[in-house]
């Protein structure tokens, strides 16, 4: 758990230095273009930023590691997660969102001090500007919505045109799996828990295996497609819950879909919306399956013989 709130904590730093660097950029001082210096700009994703002493750099933009100034920044200062040591010139502004600033004797900031905890400010330093606090609570809480926003954009455009592809190609048994989840309930929840919670199960077991591996890579490949096709059809059995027949199942589809949709922009439901509807649909699609393989044997069972030939009479 601690790994995943580590990764998600990264990836939200990441967005938002990457949405930030236009900005960043845009504050380089007009003057630096007329003067004619060249310069260059430090932006690292990970690692250190040094500007040694009688070198400068236009702006310095990074996501994790420590920052030291002994040097000029024409531009401004941006670091998301590190200590920031400045003890040289910045003519711009210093934003720190989480990690120490230090500015030593004989340092300057032309703009602005925005930081997250109380900085160090040695006596001869120098701060044009204010100097400000900023919540980074707030800011990642803003782009963490930006982010789930993203990922519920990129859900329903792939469940809307898969569901619509297999429609197409296959309307018949798009039906008949809805008919299997209005007519057998307690089956469809059954083997749809089964499946849901055992297909990984069954993957990792697999690659325990020498034999197995290359069928559990593929089934763990294959998982997003799977569970895609049940939210699918669950997406369509609920329109056909509400958009009775002879009506074009494309309307139906586009109705459960929306509904589902909808429901799971609810921070709290979302994520059992779409368990629920995953495993039901995965059900729905195993008791079809296994109706289409009765027929036959049924058919065979109870086709009637043809009548035996009638006797010949006897002769007079």
């Amino acid at each position: 758990m601690l790994g995943a709130q580590r990764v998600r904590g990264l990836a939200i730093w990441g967005l938002a230095g990457l949405l930030a660097i236009p900005i960043v950029l845009a504050l380089a001082p007009p003057a630096l273009a007329q003067t004619g210096i060249t310069t260059k700009d430090e932006i690292v994703l990970s690692g250190e930023v040094m500007v040694d002493k009688g070198e400068t750099v236009r702006n310095v933009v990074i996501f994790n590691g420590p920052v030291t100034v002994d040097g000029t920044v024409s531009g401004s200062v941006v670091s998301f997660n590190g200590a920031v040591t400045i003890s040289g010139t910045v003519d711009g502004d210093v934003t720190s969102f989480n990690g120490t600033v230090t500015l030593a004797s004989g340092a300057r900031v032309g703009g602005n001090l925005v930081t997250q905890t109380e900085p160090f400010i040695a006596p001869g330093a120098t701060v044009v500007g204010s100097t400000q606090r900023t919540n980074a609570r707030v800011f990642l809480g803003r782009f963490e919505w930006i982010s789930t926003f993203a990922v519920w954009i990129a859900v329903s455009v792939s469940t809307l045109g898969f569901g619509l592809l297999l429609l197409g190609f296959a309307p018949r048994a798009a039906e008949s799996v809805a008919a299997a989840a209005i007519e057998r309930v307690g089956p469809s929840v059954g083997w749809g828990a089964a499946l849901f919670f055992g297909l990984p199960i069954l993957s990792v077991i697999a690659l325990v295996t020498i034999v197995g591996i290359p069928f559990g890579i593929g089934m763990l490949l294959g998982l997003a497609l799977i569970y895609t096709l049940g939210y699918a059809a669950s997406s369509l059995a609920l329109g056909r819950v509400l958009v009775k027949r002879p009506t074009s199942p494309f309307l139906a589809y586009l109705a459960g879909w929306g509904i589902l949709r909808v429901v799971a922009l609810a921070p709290i439901l979302s994520g059992f919306v779409w368990f629920a509807a995953t495993a039901y649909g995965l059900g729905m699609l195993a008791v079809a399956a296994r109706a289409v393989q009765r027929k036959p044997a049924a058919a065979m069972v109870t086709s009637p013989l043809p009548p035996p030939p009638p006797m010949p009479s006897p002769s007079a």
